[in-house]
């Protein structure tokens, strides 16, 4: 996969959203001809393009959500959002306004965040039936894309959990979010390490201006998981088996910058090279227990442990429950 296609919105993404207006009974072909997209969209298009998507779609419904909340999020919610956690102290308090803001303008679902020893999780709950994965996902990259901004970087997600039945395309969410995703959950949840709730908030009136200017492609964009440093070393790593990665010392020789350079960068991006390989390994490791019979013992050699009993703590760690339990899991699911 090329970097300009690494850039690009699915076309199953483009679909969903359009199916917010059909179901406004609103026809879609005048505004796809607006921003020179085909009757039917096949192929991924730009973050821009989705962008102008999303506000045109925003502008017809007078509903910067999609119509997706039990109330519109009539246009200019955005803007007030943005200036209602401005001014927090830190990562926490601004989450916390703009959960505040969401639950007063959307109805439902509702967002709360639980804080936890390790991981912080921003919970929607809802008393009617589960929403479209569009739904939740338009919630999350809305309240995400604000928050890495206002700390400068981005904050990794752990893990994703959907109430709703995986749509089609489940694997562009997974891509999307780099994260481990969940469907048919009791609640919609996404989560994050709770020490990123200390980051300080550092952003001008003007800093916003300009941020909004570019919103939302430069969310939909610069936050993604496959954009930045951390990309580029996970899309280098991902070519070799585990087993083989280089040492942190020749990978940043082959990316022709100083191992200090490339620790800063990742820094910045809210990643390691531990993190990465450990993530490399969770996604390979998920896949490798749902698609094949192979045996614990031998996923845990093809991801470079050399004992069972290391891979199956890391594995608890990653995603909560056993290689063997989160095998049957899926088997039921």
């Amino acid at each position: 996969m090329s970097d300009l296609e690494r850039h690009m919105i699915a076309p199953s993404f483009v679909e969903e959203a359009l199916d917010c207006l059909r179901r406004s009974g609103r026809p879609t072909q005048p505004l796809l001809a607006r921003l020179d997209l085909p009757p039917v969209v096949r192929q991924p298009v730009s973050a821009q393009t989705f962008g102008q998507l999303w506000l045109a779609i925003a502008a017809e419904l007078d509903d910067e959500c999609f119509g997706l909340g039990a109330r519109p999020m009539q246009r200019g919610s955005f803007t007030l959002l943005c200036h209602c956690v401005l001014h927090a102290a830190t990562l926490e308090q601004a989450l916390r306004r703009a959960l505040r803001f969401l639950n007063v303008v959307l109805g439902a679902p509702t967002g709360r965040l639980v804080v936890g020893d390790a991981t912080a999780q921003i919970e929607l709950n809802d008393t009617q039936e589960p929403r479209s994965a569009f739904a939740y996902r338009s919630y999350w990259i809305i309240l995400h894309g604000l928050t890495c901004w206002l700390v400068g970087r981005r904050i990794p997600i752990r893990l994703v959990e959907f109430r709703c039945s995986e749509p089609s395309g489940g694997e562009d969410h997974r891509l999307f979010f780099g994260a481990p995703i969940r469907f048919n959950q009791p609640v919609s949840r996404l989560g994050f390490d709770s020490a990123l709730l200390a980051l300080p908030i550092s952003r001008s009136n003007q800093a916003l201006k300009q941020f909004l200017r570019a919103a939302p492609a430069n969310i939909l964009l610069r936050y993604r998981y496959d954009a930045g440093t951390a990309a580029a070393v996970r899309r280098r790593l991902s070519q070799k088996a585990p087993p083989n990665w280089a040492s942190f010392a020749t990978l940043a020789g082959d990316m022709r910058m100083s191992p200090s350079t490339l620790r800063h960068r990742l820094y910045d991006e809210g990643q390691s090279y531990a993190r990465i390989k450990d993530e490399i390994r969770r996604d390979l490791a998920c896949t490798m227990l749902t698609k094949t019979r192979q045996t614990v013992g031998d996923i845990a050699a093809h991801l470079g442990y050399s004992e069972p009993s290391a891979f199956y703590r890391a594995f608890k760690k990653w995603v909560g429950v056993s290689p063997e339990a989160f095998r049957k899991l899926q088997g039921s699911a």
